[in-house]
């Protein structure tokens, strides 16, 4: 008992030493919830790069290259016409725009001469749209 006693004697005496302790501070990693800002594009890049997960619809929107193909035929050769149009010694003379209609997939562009200018005339096939620009005399 003796031995008991000093031991509980001893531990007594030093647990306060032994117990000292701090303040405690915590400051949250995630700038979401008061964090530090800085931390955001860690955050992010170390999420995507944990993410397993893939869309299923990510990769094909449902477009095969013909689609792109024919795309990007239709947007050159708008291109090249609205340039055309937009050039003042294009317009008229040998080389010039011929009037008529110009079918590009959906679009239909109808050019005619008007009283006040070159009368452009899109048409949104697919949407049913209506456009009508003048291209003043100069």
């Amino acid at each position: 008992m003796n031995i008991k006693s000093k031991l509980l004697a001893l531990f007594l005496l030093t647990a306060p030493m032994l117990m000292y302790g701090q303040d405690f501070s915590y400051t949250p990693t995630n700038p979401a919830f008061g964090g530090n800002y800085l931390n955001y594009s860690w955050l992010l890049n170390s999420a995507n790069a944990q993410n397993t997960l893939t869309d299923p619809d990510a990769g094909s929107n449902g477009r095969t290259s013909l689609d792109r193909f024919t795309e990007s035929l239709n947007n050159q050769l708008l291109s090249q016409l609205s340039r055309n149009l937009l050039q003042s010694d294009s317009i008229f003379g040998e080389n010039g725009i011929q009037t008529g209609t110009y079918e590009f997939g959906d679009i239909l562009v109808d050019v005619v001469p008007g009283l006040d200018g070159l009368v452009v005339t899109i048409n949104d096939l697919s949407t049913g749209n209506q456009t009508q620009i003048t291209i003043p005399f100069f």
